[in-house]
């Protein structure tokens, strides 16, 4: 008998259908726990990133006010409908997605993306926990003229670690909270930026023309590219959703849970850049608001929204990854990941020059993770028909042992592909990676195996 995050295999698999606060597992799970209105809620949450913020600002000078809204509309659509089609397997079958990336990676092969997966979280882990304590620090030597960013971060940073070891029933109700909080603050923020910046806005960013060509595009893809992490281990959240919500309801659920978040903050940083030049977004809110009582409000808000974001997005993907490779609990691995966060140096992330280094973060990772998600797509919907054995994926001695050449062979063809088109490198990834994959398993001996039904 053979136990494998927690599944025990012995011909059969035993599925988890109840688990208490922090109690996470790798094991198909008929526990959920998040109704519609959670799960909105939750990515509603979730998706409030500094990143958005800094992508928007990184656009000045490209694109013009509609057009940056556009971009972020047509890439929240897209990532809708991803959301749903890679987060089929985890909703039908409550299995996580390193789970689920072992039908086409072998047990062995899923480590690659594992790896792909968790370390844009962890980057992102650090540098929204910097600018969080940006924030804090900012109320404390407000109210109580205290300024000590590192201490700020230390105790920021502790707070999510554990916060984190609650696993999702912690994330359901931090984020339904949150969400009210953080609605009530982005919609006044949005509106006080315009008050402050109204003309500067209308003459840097309304009266210009902009352009609708590749570096249109390319905005949709950066946006796109924020969520496109997500999108590869969207089971892992998926498996939480009652079984009973339907792909188009799921695809509702998504769009319009990550567009107000993406649109006010993305919308904002283009806004306060274009007008001031600042892309700090402390600088920017300490100097857009005139009210002590509401700056603080403000700056609070800043700091909640990357709990929210850290928890959900960038805790649990690689503490589930960590939970697969080297067999840890859920907990050890939650308190490992907000640990390597700190070895990330935030502080350089969020330098005035910083913007359009993490837009060339964003298009690099996106470049590997096109790929890996058009893999699980081809895999799951054209070669497994949307059936899955459970067996077979929790067994490291079956069919899937090792690692399958076809889907490494597919990857590295995407990847090559993405970096051609760097500005739109998750796009252009899809369909060379897809269709090479079909074709591999359907033609290389070494992946039949990987067929076997």
């Amino acid at each position: 008998m053979t136990t494998i995050g927690g599944a025990t295999i012995d011909g059969q698999v035993t599925t988890v259908d109840h688990k208490k606060v922090g109690e996470e597992s790798l094991a198909p799970q008929t526990t959920r726990i998040m109704d519609p209105w959670s799960y909105f809620f939750a990515w509603l949450g979730g998706c409030v990133s500094i990143g958005t913020f800094t992508v928007g600002s990184g656009l000045v000078g490209t694109l013009n006010l509609l057009q940056v809204f556009l971009a972020i509309a047509i890439g929240c659509t897209v990532i809708g409908i991803a959301l749903m089609i890679n987060g089929a397997a985890g909703h039908k079958y409550g299995i996580p997605f390193m789970v689920q990336a072992r039908s086409a990676f072998g047990f062995t092969g899923t480590r690659l993306p594992a790896l792909v997966r968790s370390v844009p979280a962890i980057v992102w882990f650090g540098f929204q926990s910097w600018i969080g304590a940006g924030a804090l620090n900012l109320v404390s030597v407000t109210l109580f003229d205290f300024d000590n960013i590192v201490f700020y971060f230390l105790a920021f940073q502790f707070l999510q670690i554990g916060l984190s070891v609650l696993g999702f029933h912690g994330i359901k109700w931090l984020e339904n909270i949150g969400s009210v909080f953080i609605v009530g603050s982005l919609i006044y923020m949005f509106f006080s930026v315009i008050n402050r910046y109204g003309a500067e806005i209308s003459t840097n960013l309304v009266n210009v023309e902009g352009t609708w060509g590749a570096p249109f595009w390319g905005a949709t893809m950066l946006f796109l590219g924020i969520y496109s992490t997500m999108m590869l281990n969207v089971s892992d959240y998926s498996r939480e959703l009652d079984t009973r919500i339907s792909r188009l309801r799921q695809v509702v659920i998504y769009a319009n849970s990550i567009l107000p978040a993406t649109l006010f903050m993305g919308l904002i940083g283009l806004m306060v850049s274009g007008a001031t030049g600042e892309v700090d977004p402390i600088r920017v809110f300490s100097s857009a608001v005139d009210n002590k009582l509401l700056l603080v409000v403000t700056l609070l808000f800043i700091a909640f929204a990357q709990v929210t974001t850290n928890v959900l997005n960038n805790v649990v993907p690689p503490a589930y990854a960590l939970m697969d490779v080297f067999k840890l609990r859920f907990k050890t691995s939650a308190v490992a990941v907000g640990l390597l966060a700190f070895a990330t140096f935030p502080w350089e992330l969020v330098k005035d020059d910083s913007a359009a280094g993490l837009n060339l973060f964003i298009q690099i990772y996106s470049a590997f993770l096109g790929p890996i998600f058009a893999i699980l797509v081809v895999d799951y919907y054209i070669l497994r028909r949307q059936k899955l054995d459970l067996g077979k994926l929790y067994d490291p001695d079956g069919p899937y042992r090792g690692i399958n050449p076809a889907a490494m062979i597919a990857a590295l063809v995407g990847v090559i592909t993405a970096l051609t088109f760097s500005g739109i490198s998750w796009y252009a990834s899809l369909i060379p990676a897809g269709l090479t994959y079909y074709l591999l398993m359907r033609h290389l001996p070494a992946a039949q195996r990987f067929m076997e039904n």
